[in-house]
């Protein structure tokens, strides 16, 4: 099969790394080479992050190009909007609708843009939205936001759900293990 890429995107703290070893843990578990990067970015500071992921029969670089994305997945809309470029003809966006305000809107010089998502879909692009960070604090904390983005996102990806389930059960620890299926369980049907 040919080379896949997905793109995650955010802002740091949000659970990129997470969410890129239950996404690597998938692909591993159906015989794809997985190649995960490390989360580039200033994620110590609340800056912007990206983790990518390339699957197939032979994968040589985890390295996302401009227009190679298949599947962007974004932690908050302006991130989704930033990395745009990067996803290919017929790609798709998930995305949380969160909003977490960068350096320069905290700062004053510059103003949060309005409707990102609806900016978005009106250039043609296939974007889910979905309240990830509400969806989390459901299932028992804000901090499994990046979970109900797996959820969402699982219904892009042709696995079947017991798979998804296993990865979460080997990645996340058994304390939180619950919640987060619970939280994986309102992505997949926010996704709908």
């Amino acid at each position: 099969m040919e080379t896949k890429s997905i793109m995650i995107v955010g802002v740091g703290g949000q659970g990129s790394l997470l969410a890129s070893r239950i996404i690597g843990n998938v692909l591993q578990s159906q015989g794809f080479d997985v190649k995960l990067s490390e989360v580039h970015g200033m994620s110590q500071r609340g800056g912007s992050v990206v983790t990518y992921v390339k699957y197939g029969d032979k994968v040589y670089s985890p390295v996302v190009q401009k227009g190679e994305a298949d599947i962007i997945i974004s932690f908050e809309q302006l991130e989704a909007a930033r990395y745009v470029e990067f996803l290919k003809k017929g790609g798709h966006i998930v995305t949380s609708t969160q909003s977490i305000d960068p350096m320069p809107v905290i700062t004053g010089a510059a103003v949060y843009p309005e409707d990102v998502i609806g900016k978005l879909k009106a250039k043609g692009i296939d974007v889910i939205a979905a309240d990830a960070l509400t969806l989390a604090e459901q299932a028992g904390t804000a901090k499994a936001s990046n979970v109900v983005l797996m959820g969402v996102v699982s219904k892009k990806m042709d696995f079947d759900r017991e798979v998804w389930i296993k990865a979460l059960e080997e990645c996340v620890p058994a304390k939180f293990l619950e919640l987060n299926k619970k939280a994986f369980e309102l992505g997949e049907q926010a996704a709908v």
